[in-house]
């Protein structure tokens, strides 16, 4: 008896994003989750380090020897784009450091290249917003880099907080999230940005924007949008500014 196949299940064509992401990344679930289904995630993992989440580390994990190979590693399912996908690691060495990491990629191989820190400044040109306040996960030091990054890009910090942690980001409550977000709120900012790739925010960004009254963006979801936006695709979630924002003409590549 033939076996009828729809055209939907048909197997033909399939796209994909390459993740590069740092040696303790947890989050995996959340990324797919801005995915849509006829989308595939390819994830790779940096080599693993010793050190605590401090600027040292952050340097390291954008090593451009090791984001070299880690985009190898993942070009193999052929990726439409990739995409390296920790917040640190982009901004630490500030903007011109980002645009390095991303022409690393390029140069790896990659069709198309996009990094945590490359996507927020995509997306806040995208929303217009200069006047942001940003909530991290990091100790004091590594959150005064985000800020001069965000200043080499033309975005003004008007409040920030960190949480100070060293490890184990990802285990920060939801519940911990909505309070350091609420604390950093003020009026002067026209958006706020919460940062790290390895913080759990995909269940609040909606309830925080409804609260607060303004678009609230995280590390994970600009970088899934970007790389998204860069295939010409429109990343998947409710309540989230920046998912309506038009994402069909692909962002230009950094030369």
């Amino acid at each position: 008896m033939p076996i009828e196949v729809s055209p939907h299940t048909e197997e033909s064509g399939q796209r994909g994003i390459g993740v590069v992401a740092p040696f303790d990344f947890a989050l995996d679930r959340e990324l797919w989750r801005w995915v849509p289904d006829d989308i595939s995630l390819y994830l790779t993992r940096m080599p693993f380090l010793t050190t605590q989440v401090t600027v040292e580390m952050a340097v390291a994990v954008g090593d451009h020897g090791v984001v070299r190979r880690a985009t190898k590693d993942v070009l193999t399912p052929e990726p439409d784009v990739v995409t390296y996908a920790c917040a640190s690691g982009s901004f630490i060495n500030g903007r011109l450091g980002e645009r390095d990491l991303t022409r690393t990629i390029l140069d790896a191989g990659a069709p198309a290249a996009r990094t945590t820190a490359g996507s927020l400044v995509e997306a806040l040109t995208a929303l217009g917003s200069r006047k942001l306040a940003i909530a991290t996960p990091y100790i004091e030091e590594i959150t005064v880099r985000l800020d001069r990054f965000l200043l080499e890009n033309g975005i003004r910090t008007v409040a920030s907080g960190g949480m100070g942690l060293l490890s184990h980001i990802w285990r920060v409550p939801y519940s911990k999230v909505v309070e350091i977000v609420s604390s950093v709120d003020t009026p002067e900012a026209d958006a706020l940005f919460i940062s790290c790739t390895n913080l759990p925010t995909y269940d609040v960004i909606g309830p925080l924007e409804q609260a607060l009254g303004k678009p609230v963006i995280t590390a994970n979801q600009v970088t899934m949008w970007s790389a998204l936006r860069a295939m010409g695709r429109s990343a998947v979630g409710a309540g989230q500014s920046l998912l309506h924002v038009p994402a069909l003409t692909p962002a230009p590549e950094v030369g």
